[in-house]
């Protein structure tokens, strides 16, 4: 029997929406007030979600703790409290929620081995949120 996971997570962070090859009135057009050249932030939330078969000694998808301390250790330790635009991750990438959506999906299928990963989906403000479920052209 297959059945699904969803964890949710809370952290902040920070990011300027900015292109450094379009202009400074394109990045106006395009990002708005997100292109503040102090940044802004967000308290963002995150859903994991995972999938796989039940176990039938444990009846679980996965421990808890397993995912909790993946998350913990990987995902909220890394992102959590930063300027994103400073991250490694996002060197010649707009950190978009979009961008960080796919970032997140990658760590969690590069490291991640107790159960199979379906989908992120990250919540950065009450009118906002998007999913990653993989396929197209992810960097791990």
């Amino acid at each position: 029997m297959k059945a699904y996971l969803t964890r949710r997570y809370w952290f902040s962070a920070s990011h300027r929406l900015h292109n450094d090859a379009m202009s400074a009135e394109e990045n106006q057009t395009v990002y708005g007030k997100c292109n503040n050249p102090h940044g802004h932030g967000h308290n963002y939330s995150l859903e994991v979600t995972v999938t796989g078969q039940v176990d039938p000694r444990t009846g679980m998808v996965c421990n808890l703790v397993d995912l909790d301390g993946f998350v913990h250790e990987k995902i909220l330790e890394r992102f959590g409290h930063q300027n994103l635009n400073t991250l490694e991750e996002f060197q010649g990438t707009v950190p978009t929620t979009e961008n960080l959506c796919v970032e997140v999906y990658g760590v969690l299928q590069k490291g991640f081995h107790h159960a199979q990963v379906d989908k992120v989906r990250v919540e950065e403000t009450m009118l906002n949120s998007f999913e990653y479920a993989g396929g197209g052209d992810i960097r791990y």
